[in-house]
């Protein structure tokens, strides 16, 4: 019994289980200053000459900052588990890539630097997770591409998007549309050229908007220019202003900035490039009553044209104003006429009717329009029945060309000179069909060394009369190709893909070379054999002719013996009769001399004249005269 008091003495003196102890912080990396005494935490490494995120951040962290160092690349595991930082800068570097999640962990973090790297695209998934991001930052990049998706984790809350100084020829115009809380959107130092009328109707809170030095002609009017007063600069402007910089873009001074003419102004940045009347004069200086826009005028339309049933065709349709004119088309029907399976409508006026019907026939109108009027012009297009098939050359049996009915050909000069007049749909010059025939052309690309690690080259074909595609694998090192399975008289529709090794995740990949439309040659048609009663006909004529011919010759020998003997039949002996003259052989030194006559019965004899002196003698054998 007195062990339990002993017991109950001595429990006070067992020591008690210890409350959890803070996680002990990462030690501060190497050349970085870290504060960790108190809350917030941060990691300060600016200029430290890193080369990648230092691995051993505290991931407790609220603030980083890695400013003019040297990283290239952001990783996935670079910033894991950081779900408590802020502020991330990552301005200067030398960032060429950011790995697709990067961020994903950043779910706190509320401003992003960027600028200052080498950034040539921005996908959808390098942002994702960035779902309390206020500012963004990425200016002084070689941005060239920003996908349609890439901001739609921060859509509702960025306040501050900063894309100047990069190379962005177009942008995702509707992605930006949503971004309701924007209050800053700077676009300036880019390569843009338009801006659709309408893309910032939606962004109520933006306070300024920088479109400085691009390539914009004209700036169309957007309804919250309309809601909002526009000033050209900040000072003095009332906070519900709206500040709109467009300096330093080539502005076309029309009737369609009239409305840009009437904004309050406190610079003198902006100057009109064209029209010539008008072009570097001061755009504040330039009355209102200058800019004028010149309807729309009609300079070229296609003549009547006429197409059998089956076969395509162009209506042309070309006019000029200020602003450059809108051309539409407008069918029989009283139907405005798009991009459709059987039409193609393209921006310089031309309408292409792929494959025409007896109902296409009709008047159709060329609508061109702009901001100061329209202008329109009929075109009639007759389509007739189809033509029926003839043989080569329309009338004659010919062989075909080489002697080799799948020969090749090069494209006529006619046919050559009628494409480059042609201004219609771009053409791929990447694949080209050089020559073809009725059955046989001959496919030829570029060579595609800036691909790394091609394997192999791939061609899809088919026609026009089947959905099947025709597949064949050629050779890395082939720049050409022959297909010699093809049907005449057919168009078909050829894509070159090159088959590659992707360097980044070691699959096979593929990737479009070009593609281009041809038509075989019709085939021709096999010449019959002459008939029965032509050969009998002609075998008569020749047989007559052969007998005639033989004819003519007998008579023409007995001729011309009935002639060398005189006049007499020959084997007759008869006395000649008295000659009136006689010619004689001379060696030309000897005087005239009669020439011994021959017996009737002899043989002639051929002698070698030398002279022949004729002279005239009388009956007895004496000369006449003196």
């Amino acid at each position: 019994m007195a062990v339990l008091p002993l017991l109950l003495c001595l429990l006070p003196l067992a020591p008690a289980s210890s409350p959890p102890q803070p996680a002990t912080p990462s030690p501060c990396p190497r050349r970085c200053r870290c504060q960790t005494q108190s809350l917030p935490l941060s990691v300060l490494c600016p200029g430290a000459g890193l080369l990648f995120v230092p691995p051993s951040l505290d991931r407790r962290a609220a603030e980083l900052r890695l400013a003019d160092n040297f990283i290239a690349a952001v990783r996935r595991r670079d910033l894991a588990n950081m779900t408590g930082l802020l502020h991330l800068s990552l301005s200067r570097n030398t960032i060429r890539h950011v790995a697709a999640g990067a961020f994903a962990d950043l779910r706190a973090l509320r401003a992003l630097h960027l600028d200052g790297n080498r950034l040539t695209s921005l996908g959808e998934g390098q942002l994702r997770g960035l779902v309390n991001l206020r500012h963004l930052i990425l200016s002084n990049n070689q941005l060239a591409a920003l996908a349609a998706g890439a901001l739609d984790d921060c859509a509702e809350t960025l306040e501050d998007l900063d894309l100047s100084y990069n190379n962005l020829e177009q942008l995702p115009w509707e992605a930006l549309g949503r971004l309701g809380n924007v209050n800053t959107l700077g676009l300036d130092h880019n390569l843009l050229a338009s801006v659709p009328a309408g893309a910032f109707s939606r962004l109520h809170k933006l306070a300024r908007l920088d479109m400085t030095s691009n390539r914009l002609t004209t700036i169309p009017p957007d309804p919250l220019f309309s809601r909002l007063p526009l000033l050209a600069r900040p000072r003095g402007s009332p906070a519900s202003a709206l500040v709109l910089a467009f300096g330093g873009n080539p502005l076309h001074c029309n009737c369609e900035l009239v409305w840009l003419r009437r904004l309050a102004r406190e610079d003198d940045l902006e100057a009109c490039a064209s029209p010539p009347a008008l072009g570097g004069r001061y755009f504040w200086a330039v009355g209102e009553e200058e800019f004028v826009c010149e309807p729309p005028v009609v300079t070229h339309r296609s003549p009547p044209l006429a197409v059998p049933a089956g076969r395509p065709a162009a209506l042309r349709c070309r006019a000029v104003g200020d602003p450059e004119p809108r051309v539409r088309w407008v069918s029989p029907q009283g139907r405005l006429l798009g991009n459709s399976s059987r039409a193609r409508a393209f921006p310089n006026g031309t309408l292409e009717l792929l494959v025409t019907e007896p109902g296409d026939g009709g008047i159709f109108t060329c609508i061109a329009a702009n901001a100061a009027g329209e202008a329109t012009a009929a075109v009639e297009l007759t389509v007739g029945p189809p033509p029926p098939p003839q043989l080569a050359n329309s009338t004659s049996c010919d062989p075909p060309r080489d002697g080799d009915p799948d020969a090749l050909t090069p494209p006529s000069a006619a046919s050559a000179s009628a494409k480059a007049a042609d201004t219609g749909p771009p053409t791929d010059r990447g694949v080209q069909v050089t020559e073809h025939g009725a059955t046989a052309a001959l496919v030829q690309w570029p060579d595609q060394r800036p691909i790394p690690g091609i394997r192999m080259y791939q061609i899809q074909y088919n026609s026009s009369a089947d959905d099947i595609l025709v597949y064949r694998m050629i050779p890395a090192d082939s720049h050409s190709f022959l297909l010699t399975d093809l049907a005449s008289g057919r168009t078909y529709d050829l894509c070159v893909l090159a088959v590659y090794e992707d360097g980044a995740t070691g699959l096979t990949a593929t990737r479009p070379v070009g593609c281009a439309r041809f038509s075989t040659e019709p085939a021709l048609q096999p010449c019959g054999a002459p008939h029965a009663p032509f050969l009998g006909g002609t075998m008569i004529i020749a047989l007559g002719g052969v007998i005639v011919a033989s004819v003519l010759v007998f008579i023409f020998v007995l001729l011309m013996r009935y002639k060398v003997h005189g006049g007499q039949p020959p084997g007759k002996g008869k006395t000649p009769a008295p000659v009136s003259s006689v010619c004689s052989q001379t060696n030309g030194a000897l005087g005239p001399t009669l020439a011994p006559q021959a017996p009737e019965s002899a043989a002639p004899r051929a002698h070698t004249v030398v002279q022949l002196d004729c002279e005239p003698w009388g009956p007895s054998h004496e000369p006449v005269g003196p």
